[in-house]
């Protein structure tokens, strides 16, 4: 019997945790205060419904007027980190690793976050199908990353962003994935990791905008065919001396996820990374400015190139 109590007793520790959550992001976005209570306490002291009382109220929160949620920053060196939500109770929590960082400090990340839902006409107009990429059917947030053109912040190469959240789960194959969009422009897929705790969904950066979380459902070889035509017109942008060698390694990578030669796939992108990094700074721009007055377009190949292999490797294990 002492196991089964101490099982329960985790269960109902794990659900009133959820409540708390929930309570605040009714708070925040205005959400009617008897109705989140009820709710709420249905969740928390009826435990076989525990799971589906949660998600209702899940959903209804997430239907409320999207609002700003209070975000914390903390940065030095080439290391930020965000907290979304209340300090106690993340909701989420994201962090940024640059390689090569300058003048970053919490005012010039200029990081924002807020709740969005499926209601969201000018969120709506800017995913290409939300029939094949659906909002989650738990909590959306939208990461806003804007560094302020006065803010001093820069950086040469790449960067790394982690999305840890508790509000979704993971499993093996996840069809979960980091989107990226400009202010105002289409989202588009930047995944190269999902990895458990609960979720913990990573990207790497060349510059910033907006991030989100979806579910993709499209087929992953269309998902391949996207990512290669992205890098394809971001090589056409480079000086002519550079543009050969990296489209014929796209044409190589292209052509063994044909034959499904995954292996040869990889290595043709790995290839073209390779070749971007090595090339990079000297003979490929690599450096981001938030006065926009500079592009950084080895940081933007390779970002490109390590979603790509995500994909690829993606189709090899799991298929369409």
């Amino acid at each position: 019997m002492r196991p089964m109590l101490r099982t329960h007793s985790r269960s109902a520790s794990r659900t009133a945790s959820w409540g708390i959550r929930l309570l605040c992001i009714a708070l925040l976005t205005g959400a009617s205060p008897l109705v989140s209570a009820q709710q709420l306490s249905n969740a928390v002291n009826s435990p076989k419904q525990n799971t589906a009382a949660l998600a209702d109220t899940t959903a209804d929160l997430t239907q409320a007027a999207a609002a700003l949620l209070p975000v914390s920053v903390s940065a030095s060196g080439n290391h930020a980190e965000m907290q979304v939500g209340e300090p106690i109770l993340p909701l989420l929590e994201v962090s940024l690793d640059f390689q090569d960082a300058t003048g970053l400090s919490p005012s010039s990340l200029g990081a924002s976050a807020r709740l969005v839902n499926p209601g969201d006409a000018g969120l709506l107009a800017r995913l290409a199908d939300l029939n094949l990429t659906p909002l989650t059917d738990t909590l959306n947030i939208l990461v806003t990353i804007e560094p302020p053109a006065n803010g001093g912040l820069s950086f040469r190469g790449t960067g790394r962003l982690e999305i840890h959240t508790h509000l979704l789960p993971y499993t093996q194959g996840s069809s979960l994935r980091v989107f990226k969009a400009p202010l105002l422009g289409p989202f588009r897929d930047v995944t190269d990791e999902i990895a458990q705790g609960s979720v913990r969904a990573r990207t790497t950066y060349g510059g910033f905008s907006q991030f989100l979380i979806l579910v993709d459902l499209r087929p992953t070889r269309m998902v391949v065919d996207e990512k290669i035509g992205w890098l394809r017109n971001h090589v056409a942008a480079l000086p002519v001396s550079e543009r050969a060698p990296l489209d014929t390694l796209l044409d190589q990578a292209d052509a063994a996820v044909d034959a499904a030669d995954y292996p040869a796939a990889i290595a043709a992108v790995d290839a073209f990374r390779a070749r971007v990094q090595a090339r990079a700074g000297q003979y490929i721009a690599n450096e981001w400015r938030a006065t926009h007055d500079v592009e950084n377009d080895a940081g933007q190949l390779i970002a490109g190139a390590s979603t790509l292999r995500f994909s690829v490797a993606y189709l090899r294990d799991y298929g369409q």
